[in-house]
């Protein structure tokens, strides 16, 4: 594996990884946020230890070489996921798919929902993977742009399709290629995570509100719109509706999307660029439409009928949560076939009725209707192929691209 000399994040990109985890996408507990009636703070000590020893840059290695395998002789797996990004029994004493799977395959999984934000999770995993050590994990869920560092660095295994054929054979077209793991050679998506155009109908008089080109210029929802304070979903938005593609723009391409945002902050037509906290601003009607999250959204409309949401007919951004083995892991064989246990329509359909996330397995639309006819409708869950036609993604990031990016979006957002 190539090694690399620390690099220290610059203070722009400290403070995004901290608007992140307080606010954003970081701060999220997934299936129970908007059913909780508060949060608590999340330690911000990943952050700082991040900053002090830095994080190697990004460069290009071919992964990390085969740990000696102990599948065969160890029949266990040990898993380390999100907070409510597994389904539960009932009486909350079970995980029923992962209960199958033992049954199934006589592999005891080891679950812990012991990843709060990628960047705290990076800082507990990082000393061992850098030095070359075993991190505990043979299994690990991680957000694109972490999957991508992981796998530039080398710290990811190369998987093994013969140990895959349902993940290979089901995986969304959308889904399947990754700028940063083409084929997906090193990891799976767990989930999608759309970001749409929300809003409140009765906000709007009864209004669609469909396109970024309404947020940002509709007089009638002067003052009263949002958007998001994560750079890449919000500017990935707004890319979209210049015409240009997320996953191929330019410096330039960049400047003119921050330009048409300061635009609608100078006269007023954006109230203020929000974490998860917009939902209740939403759902209230002070803000009557949004930049926002697929997941809040289902959650608001359980309780809300107003509550809307739009895909441009420009597209909409997607990121993902994905599953890699890390380095040195002791059972790759047997995350191999947890990976792809998950693939089998009737499992991911269970799970995709108890998180509801986009769920990225083909095939799995009749098995969700068995369980909840409604959510096999949802195209927020399984999106049909217009939807998913429009879908895209934010594409990597150099180090020095994502610091000179970050330091004019915090400008603009006031941060």
């Amino acid at each position: 594996m190539e090694s690399y000399e620390p690099e220290r994040l610059s203070p722009v990109q400290l403070a995004a990884m901290r608007r992140s985890l307080t606010s954003g996408r970081g701060a999220l507990t997934r299936r129970s946020l908007l059913r909780a009636s508060g949060m608590g703070a999340l330690a911000l000590g990943g952050i700082a230890t991040l900053g002090a020893c830095g994080i190697p840059p990004a460069g290009r290695a071919e992964g990390a070489a085969a740990a000696d395998d102990h599948s065969e002789k160890e029949k266990e797996v040990t898993f380390s996921n999100w907070t409510e990004y597994m389904d539960v029994s009932d009486d909350e004493k079970t995980r029923p798919t992962l209960a199958a799977f033992t049954k199934r395959t006589g592999i005891r999984v080891k679950y812990t929902e012991d990843i709060n934000d990628n960047v705290e999770f990076f800082g507990k995993i990082k000393p061992q993977l850098a030095a070359g050590q075993n991190t505990g994990r043979d299994l690990i869920c991680v957000t694109d742009w972490l999957a991508a560092r992981i796998i530039r660095l080398g710290w990811a295994q190369k998987l093994d399709p013969s140990n895959l054929p349902h993940a290979f054979a089901n995986v969304s077209a959308q889904f399947r290629t990754p700028d940063w793991d083409p084929g997906r050679a090193y990891s799976y998506p767990w989930t999608g995570i759309p970001t749409v155009i929300a809003y409140n109908a009765k906000a709007t008089g009864g209004r669609k509100v469909d396109s970024v080109t309404q947020l940002l210029d509709d007089p009638k929802l002067k003052g009263r719109v949002s958007f998001l304070s994560e750079m890449r979903d919000t500017i990935g938005m707004t890319l979209l509706d210049q015409g240009k593609d997320p996953g191929k723009f330019t410096d330039a391409d960049f400047d003119g999307a921050i330009g048409r945002l300061q635009k609608a902050v100078d006269k007023k037509q954006i109230r203020r660029f929000t974490g998860n906290d917009y939902t209740a601003d939403l759902s209230k009607g002070d803000i009557a439409a949004c930049v926002g999250w697929a997941g809040d959204i289902i959650q608001l409309q359980a309780d809300n009928p107003d509550i809307k949401f739009a895909i441009p007919a420009a597209g909409y951004i997607t990121s993902s949560d994905n599953l890699l083995v890390p380095a040195q892991a002791r059972h790759k064989t047997n995350a191999e076939k947890l990976i792809d246990y998950y693939y089998e329509p009737p499992v991911a359909a269970q799970l995709a009725a108890y998180i509801n996330y986009v769920c990225p397995v083909d095939g799995v639309r009749d098995e969700l209707a068995k369980i909840d006819e409604s959510m096999a409708s949802n195209t927020l869950i399984l999106p049909d192929r217009d939807m998913a036609a429009k879908s895209r993604s934010f594409r990597s990031l150099s180090t020095e691209e994502e610091t000179a990016y970050e330091e004019k979006f915090a400008k603009l957002i006031g941060a």
